[in-house]
């Protein structure tokens, strides 16, 4: 069966576009002159498009949403899409362009909306082509990593093992702690800390209680939340819902 890689990512993480100025743009379509051609630019840490040839066709800012949205730190720096002929990357950048050039009503809407297509699509490029280093990209590429970590997000409330994770990866558990950690980078508990912990930070954020957090995320005591969350982080969860209330 398939596994859907990136829906629990986009649906924890909000993923906004907007057409701006392509000093201000993180993501950027050109076309060659010459061939035609047309290329996509995207900076997803980095706004401000520079240096690149071609006639400007849309200029667009993605927002993640969070600076430690897993999927914005994973990306390389820099991702350069070369659009086929006829090919739905192309026909995506074309309807894009001419919403922007022609300005019609909701266009910005419109812009957003497919902006926001496309990123997905581009993200979906980078999947099937698969990560050179290792991170979270070189996991969901991997097709025996992939199904665990996309278990964890899915499911971060569980109390997941070592063992249970190398069953959903079909590995021996031996196996798995070595591919996973050469994959993903770290080991599978910390990743799924990891994880935990940015969703409960974002629950933080939104107002939720520290115990309704703690066994939300598999913690049957708050004392265990807070010290996972104060190495992650170096702040405890009462701390920093103190400091988000008073802000608020």
């Amino acid at each position: 069966m398939k596994i859907d890689r990136l829906t629990s990512l986009l649906n924890r993480f909000r993923l906004m576009v907007q057409p701006t100025a392509l000093q201000n743009a993180n993501l950027a379509a050109f076309r060659n002159a010459e061939t035609g051609q047309d290329s996509l630019v995207f900076q997803p840490r980095k706004p401000g498009i520079s240096g690149c040839d071609g006639t400007l066709l849309f200029a667009l800012h993605v927002d993640f949403g969070n600076l430690t949205n897993p999927l914005q730190t994973a990306l390389p720096e820099t991702v350069i899409e070369l659009s086929e002929p006829d090919g739905d990357l192309s026909n995506l950048v074309s309807l894009l362009a001419s919403e922007q050039q022609n300005a019609r009503c909701g266009a910005p809407a419109v812009l957003g909306r497919l902006g926001e297509v496309l990123v997905v699509r581009m993200l979906r490029m980078q999947l099937e082509r698969g990560a050179a280093t290792a991170g979270l990209l070189a996991g969901l590429a991997h097709p025996r990593i992939s199904p665990a970590i996309v278990a964890i997000h899915d499911n971060p409330e569980k109390p997941w093992s070592n063992a249970a994770l190398a069953d959903v990866a079909g590995l021996s558990q031996s196996r798995f702690k070595e591919l996973f950690a050469s994959t993903v980078g770290t080991t599978p508990a910390s990743y799924l800390r990891h994880w935990r912990m940015l969703l409960a930070r974002m629950d933080l954020e939104k107002g939720d209680r520290v115990d309704r957090i703690a066994h939300r995320y598999g913690y049957s005591a708050p004392d265990a939340f807070s010290r996972a969350f104060m190495k992650e982080f170096g702040v405890r969860p009462s701390n920093l819902a103190g400091v988000l209330a008073h802000a608020g």
